[in-house]
């Protein structure tokens, strides 16, 4: 078994000696760095990065750890987080009827590819009762209608925190969340997205891209905010499609897309490497 890491994603503004002073505090408490990547946006003069160290024989006790970076983090005026590698993300993943993205995803949780934990599947249809029953993973179901909207979502969001869930994946979930359900998990709320945004909107984007003739589709996913489809972009894909191609084909190649980005944001997320900046997501790849 690999050795367990600590996790610490930073941003601050831009300035002299940082990689000197977290690199010199992880080894000076006996630290070995696996992985560093930094990055620095100079029109915002800003400064990113993610730094991956093995805590077995670190001096810190892991519980400490935070507390011991604190003053080096004010310093430098850092917004910074930390996690450990042996801690899975708890995930919840919210679905309507269509089963593509639900199915590939708990494909990949069953076979270990993504290393977090699915305590529960929430739905405002029961159409995919039987895929979580499938997965052994408790299906709850919230009928939502305009009218007991808020008080639904406020049902959803103290079973969510009663499971202590992390973050949300909406795998198609067909419903617009409120303010209160944004609020109440910022930047951890995964959505996909049948096109680059904002391309097509609508119950037909692929009736419409196809009487464009478009010659690529895409699928876009992003961090849920207040705006609509305009949260921070993690993963984007496109395909080639051509006059040859039917609704169909349009539909099976979209599907295919929104499979491939969905999973691939998940995994950025789980594994501790996305830091949303502004309306952007710094991904380390």
């Amino acid at each position: 078994m690999a050795s367990p890491t600590a996790i610490l994603l930073m941003s601050c503004p831009d300035q002299g000696g940082i990689v000197a002073a977290i690199s010199g505090f992880i080894h000076q408490n006996s630290g070995n760095i696996v992985h560093l990547e930094q990055h620095v946006d100079p029109e915002a003069n800003a400064f990113f990065m993610r730094v991956e160290w093995e805590i077995d024989g670190f001096r810190i006790e892991r519980d400490g750890i935070a507390e011991a970076f604190g003053p080096l983090a004010g310093k430098f005026g850092m917004t910074w987080s930390l996690a450990f590698s042996d801690v899975r993300p708890r995930v919840a993943l919210f679905v309507t009827k269509e089963n593509h993205c639900i199915y590939d995803l708990l494909s990949r949780y069953e076979s270990g590819e993504l290393a977090m934990d699915i305590p529960l599947i929430v739905s405002n249809r029961t159409d995919l009762r039987g895929v979580a029953e499938r997965f052994g993973i408790p299906f709850h179901h919230f009928p939502i209608t305009k009218e007991n909207k808020q008080e639904q979502e406020a049902a959803e969001i103290a079973l969510l925190r009663e499971h202590r869930v992390n973050a949300i994946v909406l795998a198609r979930y067909m419903q617009i969340l409120s303010q209160q359900m944004v609020d109440a998990f910022p930047n951890r709320i995964i959505n996909i997205h049948h096109s680059f945004l904002p391309a097509f909107p609508g119950a037909r984007p692929y009736h419409s891209a196809h009487q464009r003739g478009v010659k690529v589709i895409g699928a876009t996913s992003h961090y849920v905010t207040e705006d609509l489809d305009e949260g921070p972009i993690i993963v984007q894909d496109v395909t080639r499609v051509s006059h040859r191609d039917s609704v169909k084909d349009f539909i099976r190649k979209g599907k295919d897309l929104e499979m491939t980005v969905l999973a691939r944001a998940v995994w950025l997320h789980v594994n501790r490497r996305t830091l949303p900046f502004e309306n952007r997501t710094i991904v380390f790849g």
